[in-house]
């Protein structure tokens, strides 16, 4: 059996594992959850054993869901004619908070990055050019995100796409080069959507 101290250390080593949390910031979250009733923290370990058990990706769009496709790939009022491209889940949650997109979208996975060992084949670029292939996608909107790596993502898989004859635009540059979309306000991806061009 781990002793408590020996517990204590994991849990404050895996928080310290996220995204933006510091060695500080792990330790409050610790001893927070110490403080807290038995149920706060076992509903936590539920929660995350849930998302460890439950979650994949879409086998249409990438997207996480629970079931075999997602629920705005099963959503009839969705536009099918219509594809967003975005890197991450993230980025599609952004664009949803907007309300004003309603076609389907795809998931990359991430981005190309040669210098990180991230190429075409770490990415779902061949499910997507199925996708158009099978008929029916009138646009693709390539929406990664508007740095080095997203721009060049969008070129790439705009150059793959550009046989199909399918129309390619990509967001508008409303948003700071730099950026990433999950930090962008909703007015300012609503805006980035209505102002897209012609890639």
């Amino acid at each position: 059996m781990v002793e408590a101290e020996g517990v204590i250390a994991r849990l404050t080593q895996e928080f310290g594992k996220l995204p933006g949390i510091g060695p500080k910031t792990a330790e409050r979250l610790t001893h927070h959850l110490l403080g807290a009733d038995r149920s706060e923290a076992l509903a936590l370990a539920d929660a995350l054993r849930g998302i460890a058990e439950r979650v994949r990706p879409c086998r249409q769009c990438y997207n996480l869901t629970e079931g075999e496709r997602c629920g705005i790939c099963t959503d009839p009022r969705r536009d099918p004619t219509v594809i967003c491209v975005v890197e991450q889940p993230r980025d599609l949650a952004s664009l949803e908070r907007t309300g004003t997109y309603r076609g389907l979208y795809h998931v990359l996975q991430g981005r190309l990055a040669p210098l990180e060992n991230v190429g075409p084949e770490q990415l779902t670029v061949d499910a997507l050019l199925r996708r158009v292939q099978q008929g029916g996608v009138q646009e693709v909107i390539m929406a990664t995100n508007p740095t080095l790596e997203g721009d060049g993502t969008a070129l790439y898989v705009s150059n793959l796409l550009a046989p199909t004859g399918v129309r390619l635009t990509r967001l508008a540059r409303g948003l700071p080069a730099g950026s990433m979309l999950e930090f962008a306000n909703s007015q300012m991806l609503t805006d980035a959507l209505d102002g897209r061009r012609a890639f």
